[in-house]
């Protein structure tokens, strides 16, 4: 169900619209970055992922943890550091907490496609990957996208690694483009500061319609080439669907920043090359 105007507990000062944005911001709700569909506040510069802003009115139950039943909470829960079971990475703000297990995920994670399907092979998620990352090499870091030939896979967390590191590294030339906000914020708990995209403005209308400013912000991103580390000895289909896949990233990226029918005309593929 699509809302335009809601109003919300985290923001009760004003009620928060609804947009689609090309441009990357911080959840205020989750603490982590997002693109695509919000809830905003433009007097406050208050964003919200569309899944931290409507969440799951009853239990959430996930494929992955059977047993489970996860509600959702506005902090973590207790006194000690929690952590994504999905992704790894540590629980700031909103999430989905199972008390009998005591497992945590972040909203968007819990609410990751079981089956992304780029156009030509599907990428299917997986908790457990027997095989290593393409990027980090490694093999149980995190959930993992696997390619249907199943000689491609892509870490949860290293997609949210991909992302924090070209972001970080856009900061020292983003200021001559005018697209930034007036806030400071850390993108999804990276050590370097950098400052926050903000959403707002004529240029903010999604792809189609006045996008072309934010489409020379997202050329500014430098490409990944040594992401996709195609196997040289694989063969025929093999080698095709794993460069197929990883060329797919693009989709796993947006719905790893809680939008994934958000394709954006083509910008997230730009963060990622056949190397």
């Amino acid at each position: 169900m699509k809302y335009s105007e809601i109003s919300h507990f985290s923001h009760p000062q004003h009620k928060l619209r609804y947009e689609f944005t090309e441009f990357p911001f911080k959840c205020d709700g989750c603490k982590e970055a997002g693109i695509g569909s919000r809830f905003r506040c433009s007097t406050c510069d208050f964003d919200l992922h569309q899944h931290c802003a409507v969440p799951s009115p009853y239990s959430l139950h996930h494929p992955f943890y059977t047993k489970c039943s996860f509600q959702f909470f506005s902090r973590p829960p207790g006194d000690i550091p929690r952590y994504c079971n999905a992704c790894g990475r540590d629980v700031a703000g909103f999430l989905y907490h199972c008390r009998d297990c005591g497992f945590d995920l972040h909203p968007c994670c819990a609410k990751l496609p079981v089956v992304i399907d780029d156009g030509e092979v599907k990428l299917y998620l997986y908790r457990k990957v027997g095989s290593p990352c393409h990027r980090c090499g490694r093999k149980g870091r995190s959930w993992s996208y696997r390619s249907t030939c199943k000689k491609y896979n892509l870490h949860v967390a290293c997609v949210k690694d991909m992302l924090v590191e070209n972001w970080a590294d856009l900061c020292s030339n983003v200021n001559e483009h005018r697209y930034v906000g007036s806030r400071s914020v850390n993108i999804m708990g990276s050590d370097r500061e950098c400052f926050g995209f903000s959403g707002g403005g004529g240029d903010d209308r999604g792809a189609g319609g006045g996008g072309g400013s934010s489409r020379r912000f997202w050329t500014r991103i430098p490409t990944l080439k040594n992401t996709v580390n195609v196997q040289r000895k694989s063969k025929g289909k093999v080698k095709k669907c794993c460069e197929v896949a990883g060329l797919g990233v693009q989709f796993i990226v947006a719905a790893v920043l809680g939008d994934p029918t958000a394709l954006i005309a083509g910008l997230v593929g730009i963060l990622i090359s056949k190397g």
